[in-house]
């Protein structure tokens, strides 16, 4: 048996042995919760179990989810973007600042992806055409975003945080959003469209890298480079596409995340507040599949949600130590998933013989 192939199954059985603790861990605490309803268990159970706390987790799973949908096109194709936080940030702003000087929410959303597109164009040319470090140029469009967006809301608005425009409202299925045999899960038939369009991208992005051509392209440039190369596909294309394709997703993110609250703040760390950060942690957790990120972030956003709500309940714990759940918990199920296994060529740069072809 080869070192990879030992590799590759001890990972897999590391991910089975933290699916079936963590599934073993919520069984106890249901269990609990329902032999005893008035223990804190009781509370989780019963937090678990309203429309409200899925309907919040859909809500804050936005934007991490589209980030990280963008981060794992960037790194398949070989090219490291930790800059997520700053396309988030840039697409934020942007996207209620056209909002707020047309007056239409989709028009807006349009000028928050326009925005991260041309800040993630500029981070391709870096790393791509002049070879820059990739963590550092990453770093780079975080720190730019961080201070201009603040700054020009300041300079337009007088303050950091914008004046507040129309939201995109909610779209209600209905009959089966008013199905109480659904339970919390009616909760997926009355959402903003911006939840609906995660959905829809986590779908496209994982068919467009399982089953395309450009897919292929994109797994091959983070791979085998030389052999795309050979094959007559130039991969400085490719992943000038992957890269500006993260830029489209992330702007997707930032922009639903200002036009839901329809409001850009930028006090301290902006209203993006480490989720770009996170998105990072979601692909990775997620092994670069466009459905393990989601459900990476569905975790981390249903344990946030889950600890707002704990925090009005009162229940003996410091607020401190509950803000921390959601942290604490994906350290913990990261440490027990192993090793995830990183395209070959991520992070090094190529140059083609003949990169014209």
């Amino acid at each position: 048996m080869s070192e990879s192939t030992a590799s590759g199954r001890g990972d897999l059985s590391a991910r089975a042995v933290a699916t079936v603790g963590t599934l073993g861990a919520l069984a106890v605490v249901f269990a609990a919760g329902i032999v005893a309803p008035d223990s804190i268990a009781g509370t989780i159970v019963d937090i678990l179990a309203r429309e409200g706390t899925l309907s919040s987790a859909l809500r804050l799973s936005v934007p991490i989810a589209l980030a990280a949908l963008g981060g794992i096109f960037s790194e398949k194709s070989g090219v490291i973007n930790i800059g997520l936080e700053g396309l988030l940030i840039i697409s934020a702003f942007a996207a209620i600042y056209v909002a707020e000087v047309t007056g239409g929410v989709w028009v807006g959303f349009a000028g928050g992806v326009v925005a991260s597109v041309l800040l993630s164009a500029l981070f391709a040319v870096v790393v791509i055409e002049f070879r820059a470090d990739q963590i550092i140029a990453g770093l780079a469009v975080w720190l730019i975003a961080l201070g201009l967006a603040p700054f020009a809301s300041q300079v337009i608005y007088g303050r950091p945080n914008s004046p507040s425009v129309t939201t995109p409202g909610t779209v209600t299925v209905p009959v089966l959003s008013e199905l109480s045999a659904l339970g919390p899960f009616r909760a997926l038939f009355d959402a903003s469209p911006t939840v609906y369009l995660m959905f829809l991208a986590v779908g496209v992005s994982w068919y467009v890298l399982n089953r395309t051509r450009f897919g292929r392209w994109v797994r091959a440039s983070g791979e085998n480079p030389k052999a795309l190369d050979t094959a007559g596909v130039s991969v400085s294309r490719v992943r000038y596409a992957a890269v500006l394709l993260s830029g489209l997703l992330a702007g997707m993110g930032g922009a639903s995340l200002s036009l839901d609250l329809g409001q850009f703040t930028g006090n301290g760390p902006t209203m993006v507040n480490g989720k770009g950060f996170i998105a990072i942690v979601a692909y990775l957790f997620g092994n670069y599949n466009p459905i393990g990120a989601f459900l990476s972030t569905l975790l981390f956003a249903g344990l946030d949600a889950m600890q707002t709500a704990l925090q009005l309940q009162n229940i003996g714990i410091p607020n401190q130590l509950v803000r921390v759940i959601p942290f604490v918990m994906v350290i913990v199920v990261l440490a027990l998933v192993g090793r995830t296994r990183i395209p070959e060529a991520a992070g090094e740069h190529y140059e083609s013989g003949d990169d014209s072809r």
